[in-house]
């Protein structure tokens, strides 16, 4: 594709620096906000089984734009989960898999989409496509694309904008990223986590962000069927030297009425035994393929693993797909990390 801008940011590249001390790459940015400032309609959309990051992320920039006198849509192949319904304006965000008829954006915007396919919207390839991501798997692939990889979420991202689009950061706004932020750090835990990332928190807070009621909508609102899931899951409990693992049958779902979103966060309660410094978590789909959802501690990078299968995100949180059955997946699974650690370190599975 011609005519493409991009910017990938890294540890050692130069960049503005805002009142905060935190990096702001120039060209992405700039790119980015002058394409958004020559256009007036956009539809804004996200990854599939969208996350806090997506959901809050795109509540947020929809309002931005707004502010900026700009028409725009938002739109989702999946349903927001529901500990992120109570979100201002979530209701406003449609659930489909096609362009809405007569929808004519003058840009499509996406958020962390490593491509066009990973939002499953159909009809938007040949639309002038704005690419904002901060995952290390992020690809170029958009006529504007803002890659990030220093910033702890594209929450952040999308604050930067508001500040360079000179737009004021209502208490909706903040509230929806101070959620994005708080998910996709893993409520602060994982690494990339930084001085600046509690900065960004704070001025938040200090907008109108209640982090009080954000954490008891994300942790403490969840569905019977969630806890029952969990359980079951945790039946399925192994640790063989440094890795936990665990998952969930099809039937497991279907027999606890469970939903795709009830799986969310269950690899965390493997991640968080001590001495384990690599959680796998497998679920089932009705087709027969398995998702898998990878966390880490330390320097093991799982995002390679994910990569290897198709899949990516972040260094210490990633997740792919693969054909099943089950236990051939584990093992495809197992075996790839067996790679990435000391092989001695990581027992062979019978």
């Amino acid at each position: 594709m011609t005519d493409r801008t991009s910017q990938r940011s890294s540890p050692g590249e130069r960049g503005a620096i805002d009142t905060q001390g935190r990096k702001m790459p120039i060209d992405g940015l700039a790119a980015v906000l002058d394409a958004i400032q020559q256009r007036e309609r956009f539809l804004l959309t996200s990854h599939c089984r969208p996350d806090g990051d997506a959901v809050g992320s795109l509540l947020a920039l929809w309002m931005i734009l707004k502010e900026m006198g700009k028409r725009a849509d938002m739109q989702l192949c999946d349903r927001v989960p529901l500990i992120y319904c109570t979100l201002p304006c979530a209701e406003q965000i449609r659930h489909a898999t096609t362009l809405a008829e007569g929808l004519q954006p003058d840009a499509v915007i996406l958020l962390e989409c490593d491509s066009v396919e990973r939002s499953r919207l159909q009809g938007v390839e040949d639309e002038f496509l704005i690419n904002i991501d901060h995952h290390t798997s992020g690809n170029p692939f958009a006529r504007v694309n803002w890659i990030d990889t220093d910033a702890s979420a594209v929450a952040e991202m999308v604050y930067r904008l508001a500040l360079a689009a000179e737009v004021r950061v209502t208490p909706p706004m903040a509230t929806c990223l101070y959620t994005a932020l708080l998910s996709d750090t893993g409520s602060f835990c994982y690494e990339g986590t930084c001085a600046g990332t509690f900065a960004l928190a704070k001025e938040l807070v200090e907008l109108g962000a209640n982090p009080s009621r954000i954490a008891e909508d994300l942790y403490f609102s969840n569905p019977l069927s969630k806890m029952q899931l969990l359980g079951a899951a945790l039946t399925t409990l192994r640790c063989e030297g440094r890795v936990a693992s665990l998952w969930v049958a099809q039937d497991d779902m279907a027999r606890l009425g469970a939903s795709e979103e009830d799986c969310l966060g269950i690899v965390n309660y493997a991640i968080g035994i001590s001495g384990v410094e690599v959680a796998v978590f497998l679920r089932e789909m009705p087709d027969g393929r398995v998702r898998v959802s990878l966390r880490s501690k330390s320097n093991v990078r799982v995002a390679q693993v994910a990569e290897q299968f198709g899949g990516g995100g972040h260094e210490n949180a990633s997740g792919c797909t693969l054909d099943g059955p089950l236990d051939s997946a584990m093992e495809r699974v197992l075996a790839e990390l067996r790679r990435h650690l000391d092989p001695h370190a990581v027992p062979g599975v019978a």
